[in-house]
């Protein structure tokens, strides 16, 4: 009696563990709107892809009305070493990190520790008082102060006129030893780098125009502050947990640094490795680094599968499988154009909500979508979107940077429309 009782326990305690443990399955894509056969078409391209060797792999993942109907891995992680692209490779994700600092910081005001309309010097002082370099007609440039306060709202939005580096003022950036959106080999917590950010000036004034750059990592050191944890705990507690998104980190650890995949380069039509001395490009800073740095604008690693199911967290308007991580109304603010009347992204009908690009025009983009559809991708040519009202989640990760003369992306949507029947 007393062993089956064991049996019983035991099985109840590793019954759980096991189910988790368990590859995401697909389903019937018809069962949810899709055709097999027209799916079939998206297979036979990315194969092509790696095949006339633009790519040297990839991983499609496809969610629709709440499941995976599309899931599947080409080519190789590693050409040298001839290792197969399978579904749970790692990839770094750049840009795609920025979503899910965006929805920490509203999660700490849905509890009340910030507001987004707040000046970011309540939280990171240095910040009081801000200057704009302003560009001159001889090449040069003159400081001016901001002509006010930059909110975190601004930082959300990219309207902060903080940028990477590379603006009028590129110069003092670069002696400053801050360029470029890469922070995997600092040797310095990311408070350190930001609190630098703020003496120098910065390529517009506030609210004046979108300006891509290192917003997220300063709303990143924002958290830090308002939460009384460091970024990487936050997320871990507060958004990866929950969610079960347990291959997602800003440094890898070690039993997983076979599953990363290797960085290339395409240039006039062929594929390299990428150059190893750079510190983008190589593999081992994601591994080895110093791990001190957590680039809430460009730094974490990630799968197919787990960031797919931050995605549908979103489009559940806030929860997934029980946990609910957002308000209906804060995901609804988050996917709403806020760019001001006359400030654009450079990409016609498209917005930018709190973290994400928003599609306010269809026809001006003109590209497949749905009005209201949100995105964004990374600097190793990664890329998602969600469609609300398709109820559908794309994630396409691969790593290739400079990905010049490849036109994967735009295929990729129009293969993925083309396959819903219902």
């Amino acid at each position: 009696m007393k062993k089956t009782t064991l049996i019983l326990f035991l099985l109840s305690f590793l019954l759980p563990l096991c189910i988790l443990a368990q590859p995401l399955t697909t389903v019937v894509p018809e069962s949810v709107g899709l055709s097999s056969q027209r799916l079939d078409r998206l297979s036979t391209t990315f194969q092509e892809y790696v095949d006339e060797e633009q790519l040297s792999g990839s991983v499609v993942l496809v969610m629709r009305k709440g499941k995976p109907a599309y899931f599947k891995a080409f080519g190789k992680s590693d050409l040298e070493q001839q290792r197969p692209m399978k579904k749970n490779a790692i990839f770094r994700i750049a840009s795609q990190s920025k979503a899910l600092i965006s929805v920490g910081i509203m999660m700490l005001q849905e509890e009340g520790k910030l507001l987004i309309t707040d000046p970011l010097s309540k939280y990171l002082p240095a910040f009081r008082e801000t200057t704009v370099a302003e560009s001159l007609s001889d090449g040069g440039y003159m400081i001016v102060e901001a002509e006010r306060a930059i909110t975190l709202r601004d930082l959300l939005t990219h309207t902060a006129g903080i940028g990477y580096g590379y603006g009028p003022a590129s110069d003092a950036w670069a002696a400053a030893g801050i360029q470029g959106w890469y922070f995997a080999n600092r040797d310095e917590p990311i408070q350190a780098t930001v609190n630098r950010m703020a003496a120098l000036p910065f390529d517009a004034q506030p609210g004046e125009r979108f300006v891509y750059g290192y917003n997220t990592d300063v709303l990143g050191a924002v958290i830090e502050v308002a939460s009384g944890m460091p970024l990487d705990e936050f997320l871990r507690k507060r958004i990866l947990d929950p969610l079960d998104m347990q291959d997602t980190h800003f440094y890898l650890p070690p039993a997983k640094a076979d599953r990363l995949a290797t960085v290339y380069s395409l240039n006039d039509g062929k594929l390299y490795k990428a150059n190893a001395d750079s510190p983008m490009q190589n593999q081992g800073t994601y591994v080895k680094g110093p791990r001190k740095s957590f680039s809430g604008g460009a730094g974490l690693l990630s799968t197919a599968e787990d960031y797919a199911t931050f995605l549908q967290m979103m489009l559940n308007e806030g929860t997934y499988q029980g946990q609910r991580l957002l308000s209906r109304k804060t995901v609804e603010l988050m996917t709403t154009s806020h760019l001001p009347e006359g400030v654009g992204m450079g990409t016609p009908g498209t917005g930018f909500g709190l973290g994400f690009s928003v599609l306010d025009d269809l026809g001006q983009r003109g590209t497949l979508g749905t009005e209201g559809e949100f995105a964004w991708g990374g600097a190793y040519h990664s890329e998602y979107w969600v469609d609300p009202a398709e109820e559908l989640v794309v994630v396409y990760f691969t790593q290739l940077i400079p990905a010049n003369g490849i036109d994967d992306h735009q295929k990729l949507r129009a293969l993925i429309y083309q396959a819903i029947v219902d």
